[in-house]
Order: structure tokens, then sequence, then C-alpha cells
């Protein structure tokens, strides 16, 4: 199978690498298997010496993307810095993507690399992963593509795309398992120490409230959820600080921000509990207090659905060391 890792114009290094290398070391572990070595891997791109990380690093392809008629599986990482500039380098390469779709490859993109795949077009209509960071610019620019919130890894229809940063260690073994084997992708999450198994990027995310709309009363109603979550904050409350009926309101509200005026509230609140956690080890109770919830129940239930972990399981996983911890350990 000819696994073919674009090297795009000022790419990031730390992600064109782990595809390249991870499909080598399936062959080495197949091979280690009595199997035969399953892939062909080869660095592409639209010059024979890319740069990467805005030059720091030099990639020598193996062929120019003009040269590949066909390949089983085209991945696409992500660029250095801003995207416009990524997207404007690379975009020879778009042509490239769709000619070798319609041949029959498979597309996948790696972290914010989506941006580049959704340049094809061969999103509209699908449902898509990036960078948590992202996903507020991407909506933005493609509107038409159905990007998911959180998803560590989307498929469809032979394009493949992957959440933000680590997460494209997530889909690089999911392609091995499925062009390879579970035990192939099992050992090579072992050998690089991956966790083979996590399905979302929630807990990572940092909310940030949906603002580069030109609603400039909805982010009034943003500022003042933002400023006094922790009290109790109706529906009408908001409506009337804009002088709007309720129905109105929550429609306009959901078509700036993507998001209704309750989920806003939660995630507000729950980013806040998230730095709470973050800074101590206070129990969860008093977080829950602080935040603006009553109901512990509720707020494990919200919690978890927005982070993917329960608030001890974010907190014991998240919390700083006291100083007075790291001596006892020192010592």
């Amino acid at each position: 199978m000819q696994i073919s890792v674009f090297v795009p114009e000022y790419g990031v290094i730390e992600a064109v690498t782990p595809p390249y290398r991870s499909f080598l070391t399936a062959n080495d572990f197949l091979t280690a298997f009595g199997k035969k070595a399953a892939f062909e891997v080869e660095y592409v791109g639209l010059q024979e010496y890319v740069p990467a990380n805005n030059g720091e690093y030099t990639i020598k392809t193996h062929r120019l993307l003009k040269d590949v008629s066909q390949t089983d599986l085209l991945i696409i990482p992500p660029t250095f810095g801003d995207t416009a500039k990524g997207l404007e380098a690379n975009k020879e390469a778009i042509p490239y993507f769709k000619a070798l779709h319609g041949k029959g490859s498979s597309l996948a993109s790696l972290c914010i690399g989506a941006f580049l795949l959704a340049e094809t077009g061969l999103l509209n209509g699908k449902k898509c992963s990036t960078h948590w960071a992202y996903i507020s610019e991407f909506r933005e620019r493609y509107p038409d593509v159905d990007v998911e919130d959180g998803t560590i890894i989307t498929e469809h229809d032979n394009i493949y795309s992957s959440g933000g940063a680590s997460s494209l260690w997530n889909l690089v073994l999911y392609l091995v398992e499925k062009f390879s084997d579970r035990e192939t992708a099992v050992m090579i999450s072992k050998y690089f120490a991956l966790d083979i198994g996590r399905e979302s990027q929630s807990q990572f995310a940092i909310f940030r409230g949906q603002r580069s709309h030109q609603d400039t009363e909805i982010q009034k109603v943003q500022d003042y959820i933002e400023q006094h979550y922790a009290e109790k904050i109706t529906i009408d409350v908001l409506a009337d600080l804009i002088s709007t009926g309720r129905r109105t309101f929550e429609r306009r509200f959901k078509e700036a921000t993507n998001n209704t005026p309750i989920e806003y509230i939660q995630r507000v609140r729950i980013e806040a509990a998230k730095s709470h956690f973050e800074a101590s080890r206070r129990n969860v109770t008093e977080t829950m207090f602080d935040v603006g919830y009553t109901d512990t129940k509720a707020f494990r239930e919200i919690f978890k659905k927005i982070t993917g972990l329960t608030p001890i399981e974010y907190r014991d996983k998240f919390a700083r060391v006291g100083s007075a911890e790291i001596l006892s350990m020192a010592n």
C-alpha cells in the first residue's frame, strides 16, 4: 500500500514526521511478526526541499506532488503559524488533492491540515475534525463543512481528519490498524507511548466565546454572561439586556456564537471550574458553588459532557502540585 505524506510549505515538522515514521515502524513490526511489510512510505511536496516550522527545518521529499498520479493514502499535515498564509503558500497543491481523490486515493488531514483539505471542497456536507482552538475560524471560512467540536477522528467517503496537536497520533494509529491490523497498531502505541483509546480532545480544550461576529448587542450579552456566570442567569434577563423577545434573542445568539444561550452559560461556567481545579486541589462542591451550580449531579453531568472527564478526574489530572508536595517528593 502506498502512503504519501504531503510536506506542506512551512509545515509543522512535529506533524509531518509522525505518520511517516509510524508506517515505517509498522513495517518493522509486521516483519517481526513474520508477516510481509504492508506499506511503501514517501514524502511528497511542491518542491524537492521544503521548509518547515517557519524555516527552522528543511525536509527532502521523495517525489514532487505533480508526479504522483496514484497513491492509496495521502496524508495532509498542518502548516505553521497563520492559516491564511499557509493556505496561500500551498494553493498549488489543492488541485492535486482533488485529482488524487477522484482517482480513488484516500485523504487524511492532521490537525489544522483540515484547512488545506477543506480548500478542495471535498469536505462540503461532510463531518470534519480539526484543532479545537481553530474551530471558530474554520466554521467561518468553510460554512458548508460540518466541523465537530471536540472530536478526535472523523471518517467519511475515504476522507479522514483528526483533532489538534497530539490527537493526530490517534488518527495515525487508526489508519495503521485499518490498513494492517490491531496488533500492529497496539505495538506502535506502546513503542511511542501513546494512548490508543482516546476519543475526545475536549479535556484539553479552552473555551473562547465566538466573538468574531458583528452583532454588538450579542457581544454585550456575552460580556454579561462572562462577568456574572456565578449568579443565576435566565434567558429572559439576557433578552431584556438588548430589549428583544426571547425567541428572537435565542435565534440571534445561536447564529452569532454557534451556541444556544444555555450552552454558552454552561461552557463559561465549566471553563471557570476547570481553572479552579487547575489552580488548586479544592473539592468539587466548593468549585461547583463558585461557578454557579447548586446541583452536584447536574454539575458532574455537564462537566463530563463538555470535557470528557468527571470533575474529580479532571482535577486529579490537571491540578498543580503545590510547592510543599514538590519538596516532599524531592525528599
